[in-house]
C-alpha cells in the first residue's frame, strides 16, 4: 500500500500501518490524542477495537445508551460541583 493522503492534507497514511496526523491547533490535536489514547487503552484493556464483527447493531446501540448514561451522571456530578451542592 502506498501514501494516501487525505483531501485536507493533514492526514497521511503511511505504508507501514501508520498515520501522521499535522498539528493543527491546540484544541482538535488534544481530541485527536484523546481519541487515540482511549483506542489504544481500550484495546489493551478489552482485547478488541471498534472494528470487531462480533457485535449486532442492537448490541452497539445498547453499548451507547450504557456510554451515555454515564455521560449523563458526569453532567448531573459536574451541575452539583459547580453549583455548590455536593
Amino acid at each position: 500500500m502506498g501514501d494516501y493522503r487525505s483531501e485536507t492534507g493533514f492526514t497521511t497514511l503511511n505504508g507501514n500501518n501508520s498515520r501522521t496526523i499535522l498539528k493543527t491547533d491546540s484544541i482538535v490535536d488534544s481530541v485527536i490524542d484523546s481519541f487515540v489514547d482511549r483506542s489504544r487503552i481500550g484495546k489493551e484493556k478489552y482485547g478488541t477495537d471498534l472494528d470487531r464483527s462480533d457485535l449486532s447493531l442492537y448490541d452497539w446501540i445498547e453499548h451507547m445508551q450504557m456510554e451515555l448514561q454515564d455521560a449523563i451522571l458526569y453532567l448531573e456530578k459536574i451541575k452539583k460541583v459547580i453549583g455548590g451542592k455536593n
